[in-house]
């Protein structure tokens, strides 16, 4: 089982959604993902993810989000 990220860190996720953020994503295997931040949930088997507008991204992967919609409660966060 995969070690969910903290809940400080996962308000951040929260709020993203909440906006509609638009967010820049690297994860831990250094890819890049831009995308609408849509909304949070947990899978049957306990899982964490961020759905995106254009797929999920389990948070475990996460290495540090960037928002890229002006005027942002916060600017980046790093996981």
């Amino acid at each position: 089982m995969t070690q969910p990220i903290a809940c400080d860190l996962h308000d951040y996720l929260e709020i993203a959604c909440m906006y509609g953020y638009r967010v820049r994503l690297t994860l831990k295997d250094g890819r890049i993902i831009e995308a609408k931040a849509v909304d949070t949930g947990t899978t049957a088997d306990k899982r964490e993810y961020l759905q995106l507008d254009s797929e999920r991204i389990e948070t475990h992967c996460l290495a540090k989000m960037e928002v890229l919609t002006p005027n942002s409660a916060f600017e980046e966060v790093r996981f």
